[in-house]
């Protein structure tokens, strides 16, 4: 009766052993594996243990129960450790083993030295043999470690009913239910042992396995690393291709084979580096990724579809063993974005086209206003053309022979502003402002006044532009053109590089035009005098420094002035 028992128990778990390898899975904890190997072969000693004719025999057979004594607990532990999310560091676990390898080797001298047993007999009663033992100092070293690996066990369990909220408490409570277990059938069990010479130990261990394989039910679910693989895999969409840091090749699933066909004709471990097709696509991937990993996104067209290729690290535990390919169908996102650049694009041009057409309208009404003005004045009119035409010769230079640095952009601003220099004069009488002769000093203080009231207009005209830059220059340029650079100039009596240097080219171009050109009041001056004037102004009226340009651009304004006269 007695050994039907144990028949039935080691039956049992292996034959709940042989479900668990039908349930394997590669992302199982390889505790639990370990659980469900050597579950049966203890139970296997304890019926070895019964069947005993000589001592011999059950100490043999008592080595092999030892073998779950000893290293059940500690993959019991190790599991729940695992399933509650704590990490234990390597060391730890490698010396829990040593220690747990230690206390058994002890055990493997039993009837050799009295370490763990002092002594030990044996009786064959009723045909079962019965192994008597007088316990040495490691079987407390063995104890020890059992309420060691217990307490380390419900530890957790309660660090996890109170901390993790990331575990499951159905997990929990089918753990705590096997220690509750364990703890009974450990030291509870120990009368039953006594009494009827039968061990409930290898009872517990089915009724572990029967828990276990509940548990490895539901725990696979809540890995949502692995389920989320798996389903990745498993859903089609998303292809894997796998080279070591080598480059070659490890693997992959159907979905890259069916983008990449050749893959099903590449051998495992043979590199890609000299097979041509991979030269353009994933050679290059790969290359980019490794000199910068922020190159890891890529676009692949095959059959029709565009692939989107995700480069990362392939791992193996926390260790880099290579590279992991994936690939997504993004064939809808990239028509999206292709129709979205397509209509930005065209949006884009259509403001661009009416932005370019509301800055001409703006820029002819200015002008309009300058022309206007002008209309006003007793010159022979085009003297706002002119100036502006002027600055353009005069920045070309500038720009050529180097000295002073111009972006084009002030360049450009500053042409287009050179037209508005006298709009100020809108504000002065006429009478003063077509008197044909000289002005007395009261009616020159009148006529200074055009600077201040321009920069004025500029500044009401230009408020809110989207080109403040603009603003600040034709602000300026209307402003400060009649500064000099001795300081006796008006408005303000700037001096030097007080005066902005918008300012002080409009005023050579201003200065230059007004000698060469008719007036109503006067004929138009000859280059040579007017020259001569221009130069002996240079430090007194004009910035020193513009001198060269101006040198080097009198051959053009001559040329330009000439052609207006034909």
């Amino acid at each position: 009766m007695l050994s039907l028992y144990y028949e039935v128990t080691f039956g049992i778990s292996l034959a709940l052993s042989l479900l668990y390898a039908m349930m394997w899975h590669k992302h199982f904890d390889v505790h639990i594996t370990l659980l469900f190997v050597l579950i049966p072969i203890t139970n296997l000693g304890y019926l070895q243990m019964t069947n005993a004719q000589n001592l011999q025999a059950a100490l043999d057979a008592n080595k092999i129960v030892y073998i779950g004594g000893c290293f059940l607990l500690l993959f019991i532990m190790l599991s729940v450790l695992t399933m509650c999310r704590i990490r234990v560091p390597r060391w730890t676990r490698a010396g829990l083993i040593l220690l747990t390898a230690g206390i058994f080797c002890s055990i493997l001298t039993a009837g050799q030295t009295p370490y763990y047993y002092k002594k030990v007999s044996f009786d064959l009663i009723d045909g079962t043999g019965i192994l008597h033992k007088e316990y040495g100092f490691m079987h407390t070293v063995f104890y020890i470690m059992v309420i060691l690996y217990l307490s380390l066990t419900v530890a957790a369990l309660v660090y996890s009913f109170i901390r993790k909220k990331d575990v499951s408490n159905r997990i929990l409570y089918l753990l705590t239910c096997l220690v509750v277990i364990s703890v009974i059938s450990y030291f509870a069990g120990a009368k039953l042992r006594r009494t009827y010479n039968i061990d409930p130990v290898p009872a517990t261990y089915v009724m572990a396995q029967i828990v276990y394989l509940i548990i490895i039910r539901r725990v696979s679910l809540y890995d949502i690393t692995d389920t989320g693989i798996d389903s990745l895999v498993r859903n089609g969409d998303t292809g894997f291709i796998s080279f070591d840091f080598r480059h070659r090749y490890i693997g992959s699933n159907e979905t890259a084979k069916g983008v990449f066909p050749i893959l099903k004709e590449l051998t495992v471990d043979k590199s890609i580096d000299h097979i041509e097709f991979f030269q353009d696509n994933v050679l290059q991937w790969l290359r980019k990724f490794e000199e910068d990993e922020k190159n890891d996104i890529s676009l692949y067209e095959h059959g029709g579809k565009t692939f989107m290729i995700d480069v990362n690290y392939l791992y193996n535990g926390h260790r880099k063993k290579g590279y992991q390919l994936f690939l997504k169908d993004d064939t809808k996102n990239q028509a999206y974005i292709s129709l979205l650049n397509r209509f930005n694009f065209s949006l884009r041009t259509e403001v661009q086209q009416k932005t370019a057409h509301i800055l001409e309208m703006h820029d002819k009404l200015i002008l309009s206003m300058a022309a206007m003005v002008e209309s006003r004045d007793n010159s022979t009119g085009g003297h706002i053309r002119r100036t502006s035409d002027c600055i353009r010769i005069l920045t070309d230079v500038m720009r050529e022979t180097g000295g002073i640095s111009l972006s084009d952009q002030f360049i450009r601003h500053l042409i287009k502003a050179a037209p508005m220099h006298d709009l100020g004069k809108i504000a002065v009488d006429d009478a003063v402002l077509r008197k044909p002769g000289r002005f007395t000093d009261e009616e020159f203080e009148i006529m200074k006044t055009h600077a201040a009231e321009g920069a004025r207009i500029v500044h009401n005209i230009l408020q809110g532009t989207d080109d403040p830059e603009f603003q600040r220059i034709a602000e300026n340029v209307a402003h400060y053109h009649h500064e000099r650079w001795d300081g006796s100039g008006y408005p303000q009596g700037l001096r030097g590089e007080e005066i902005p240097l918008e300012a002080r080219i409009m005023a050579i171009a201003d200065v230059y035009d007004a000698l060469v050109s008719k007036r109503v009041y006067k004929e138009s001056m000859s280059f040579g005098k007017a020259d001569q004037i221009m130069i002996e102004g240079m430090g007194r009226h004009f910035d020193q420094r513009l001198e060269p340009f101006y040198i080097a651009a009198r051959p053009r304004l001559e040329e330009y002035y000439r052609s207006l006269a034909d």
